[in-house]
């Protein structure tokens, strides 16, 4: 698929400047799409916005359908009667508040970070008891007093989405009920799905499993309603699709003949990468490995269902570690590292051919980066994906330029990732002298600075597709950084600070969207209709 020119931001919603500790779908995040509206940028691109598993990272949710309950609006919630507005006002942690509520398991070691952390990152712990309590007292509310069109809309939600909906949240309040414990250690008529056991779950927990719905429902409309506002200004939202799901999560536990799980319903072998030059030993990221001729004699019918919920809430799909359906690494989940992995066979075109049969399309783009063999790019060329070009990436050796503005026809471009340290932070210690001399020959010097010739060189480029994070755009350092993939905690913290975003940076912008053809195309809009959240 070919995307029409265009240029956006990267920025997780929950790095908005929000009330609360950590940003949301409220006030600061259509402020957001208005500064991207007057910079006359096409794209928002944010990371996974499923809920948060083991350290808190949006690649770790333990759903692959359900949404982050953080990031509901408490003031839209009291805006339309869930909470009392003093309620809202008045969000603060609760120390007192059940562990069973809290996002990290006992498994999380607090590590210190390596960067110095922004004064209004995100502090998860404290950011969860200060606000599931009010998102939970809003739902209850809810509950028991909603009428007319949004009761309307409540029941309907929860019947046209029954098929992800009804068993994440029984997953959810068992979790909470069994104190975060990974599921596989639940009581084994639980863990096992026995289902009189799931029926008595069910009927036990009936008033928590309507209250868990009410949470996604709002979720759902909040975020329904901020795409609107936003392909009213000709936005378009880039969501992101990871290729492994999160072994503590409903879709393990709801599907586990889907996944290599022994008679136990542990883990034969998990997912990673082999050991390389930054790692002798690999990386072994854990995820349980699906069982792809299960999945293809179903007709893929669970990939089907994803990425159609997936087109349904975004417009544009980045794939994660596309690499993994072409060939996976595959490690024992027995070994505490990745080196005794084995590369295995992915499902190539087949998938592919049955999500364009099923979707009526692939509005998808690759994360080919790394060392990628032919293969991959053949898969992808194949399949008519685009792949993606990371300026950071392109001024080591020769077999690097892949990575230039000049190579990047059929792209989507961008200066750096939510894995890369920031360009600034980057140019300033992570780069080699060499590196520097050649982005330098490249680009040339800049006056207001690398990060902007760099964002100069990739709206200038033959991509389709421009993608920017916005640390970038402001010109952050690796204090701004949202993640370190070696690092075990401290990351997707950052968050931008209040008023950074200026009429001239917005002008800036639109000055080189216009420049270099990257400006808006209207979007199709949503349908309309009151929004109760």
């Amino acid at each position: 698929m070919s995307f029409p020119r265009a240029a956006g931001i990267l920025l997780h919603p929950t790095s908005l400047p929000s009330r609360g500790g950590i940003g949301d779908f409220g006030a600061a995040a259509y402020q957001f799409a208005d500064f991207l509206a007057s910079a006359r940028q096409s794209l928002w691109q944010v990371l996974p916005l499923g809920p948060l598993g083991y350290g808190n990272s949006p690649y770790s949710a333990t759903s692959a359908f359900a949404g982050n309950p953080l990031l509901i609006s408490l003031d839209r919630l009291a805006d339309h009667g869930w909470l009392a507005p003093e309620k809202s006002a008045s969000e603060k942690p609760d120390p007192k508040r059940p562990a069973s509520e809290k996002p990290s398991d006992k498994k999380t070691v607090p590590t210190k970070p390596s960067t110095v952390a922004s004064p209004s990152a995100v502090e998860y712990d404290q950011v969860f008891a200060g606000k599931m309590p009010l998102l939970f007292a809003g739902a209850r509310s809810f509950v028991a007093s909603a009428s007319g069109s949004a009761r309307r809309r409540f029941e309907n939600f929860r019947s046209e989405n029954a098929w992800w909906l009804d068993d994440f949240v029984l997953f959810d309040a068992l979790r909470a009920q069994q104190k975060l414990v990974s599921w596989n250690h639940w009581p084994a008529e639980l863990s096992h799905r026995d289902p009189a056991a799931l029926g008595r779950a069910r009927k036990e927990l009936a008033d928590d499993l309507l209250i868990r719905s009410a949470l996604q429902f709002a979720f759902h409309e909040q975020w329904r309603a901020l795409r609107r506002y936003c392909a009213e200004r000709s936005i378009r939202i880039v969501g992101d699709v990871a290729i492994f799901v999160n072994y503590d999560s409903a879709d393990v536990w709801t599907h586990p003949e889907l996944f290599r799980l022994d008679a136990n319903l542990d883990p034969e072998v998990v997912s990673g990468v082999p050991p390389d030059f930054f790692s002798k030993t690999g990386q072994r990221w854990g995820n349980p490995l699906y069982r792809w001729d299960v999945m293809k004699s179903s007709g893929y019918a669970w990939w089907v269902q994803r990425l159609r919920w997936a087109t349904r809430n975004v417009d544009y799909i980045r794939l994660d570690h596309f690499r993994g359906f072409d060939q996976f690494w595959e490690i024992p989940a027995s070994d505490p590292t990745a080196v005794n992995g084995r590369w295995v066979d992915g499902p190539r075109d087949d998938l592919f051919h049955r999500l364009r049969e099923a979707l009526g399309g692939l509005p998808f783009f690759a994360e080919d980066l790394g060392y990628i063999t032919p293969e991959v790019h053949a898969l992808r060329e194949r399949l008519q994906i685009p792949g993606m070009s990371v300026l950071q990436f392109g001024f080591g050796d020769e077999g690097a330029h892949m990575y230039l503005p000049h190579r990047a026809a059929g792209k989507v471009i961008c200066t750096g990732t939510h894995d890369n340290d920031t360009t600034a932070g980057w140019w300033q210690s992570g780069a080699g002298e060499h590196e520097r001399h050649n982005a330098e020959a490249y680009v040339g010097r800049c006056d207001d600075g690398i990060h902007w010739a760099f964002i100069r060189a990739a709206q200038t480029s033959a991509a389709d597709l421009c993608l920017i994070p916005l640390q970038d755009v402001l010109g952050l350092g690796s204090e701004a950084r949202m993640n370190t993939p070696s690092q075990h905690g401290g990351n997707w913290k950052w968050r931008i600070a209040p008023n950074a975003l200026t009429p001239e940076l917005a002008a800036k912008l639109a000055d080189l969207a216009a420049i270099t053809d990257r400006l808006p195309q209207s979007v199709e809009t949503p349908s309309s209709e009151d929004f109760a959240a």
